[in-house]
């Protein structure tokens, strides 16, 4: 019995130290090494105006459109969001292929890009939600499709609006996965620096 106490006593012990060291002590030292050596990501990775607000961040899709939710037409759109753009819902619609909302909300967004960019090819990406409802890019061919309406929207050149979606287009990860593919935010924060 007493060895049983004993063992029991020393297990004890190393729980409390080990929790402190490792759930305590480690988290703190990734903490700091994240703060020092990449702050701007340890810390989301958030965007701040010239008076200190957050404007976003280009990790996290995000609704370029009116208060009545109507897009703004001087800007790029998102891909839609089955989570309505909130990162604490990050959430797919988990629709299946043939079941009839996925098919309407497919048909709406159609609509709405081709009511905003006119008739033509539809890109994929501009009528279906990503899987976490939050993809803060869009295709090459969504930009494309995209860039006419903006540069009348600003009164600019289209090939202005054109060489940014160039300049701003991301590679293939790692030169073979995915698609190259353009991040709405800094597009549109490029857009608003012209």
């Amino acid at each position: 019995m007493r060895a049983s106490l004993r063992t029991a006593g020393v297990a004890v012990r190393a729980m409390l130290v080990f929790t402190a060291v490792l759930g305590v002590g480690y988290m703190l030292l990734v903490t700091a090494i994240g703060q020092v050596a990449l702050p701007f990501q340890a810390n989301g990775s958030l965007v701040r105006t010239a008076d200190g607000s957050v404007s976003g961040s280009p990790l996290i899709g995000q609704s370029f459109q009116d208060a009545d939710g109507q897009a703004l037409p001087q800007y790029f759109q998102s891909r839609p969001s089955a989570a309505g753009y909130d990162s604490s819902a990050s959430t797919g619609s988990n629709l299946g292929p043939e079941n009839a909302d996925l098919i309407d909300s497919i048909a709406a967004n159609r609509s709405a890009f081709e009511a905003l960019n006119g008739s033509g090819t539809v890109p994929a990406d501009a009528v279906t939600a990503s899987g976490s409802g939050l993809d803060p890019d869009i295709s090459v061919a969504n930009a494309e499709r995209q860039v006419a309406r903006i540069a009348d929207a600003r009164g600019i050149p289209v090939a202005d609006v054109e060489a940014l979606v160039t300049e701003l287009t991301l590679p293939r990860d790692l030169g073979f996965l995915g698609d190259p593919r353009v991040n709405v935010f800094e597009l549109n924060r490029a857009l608003d620096a012209l």
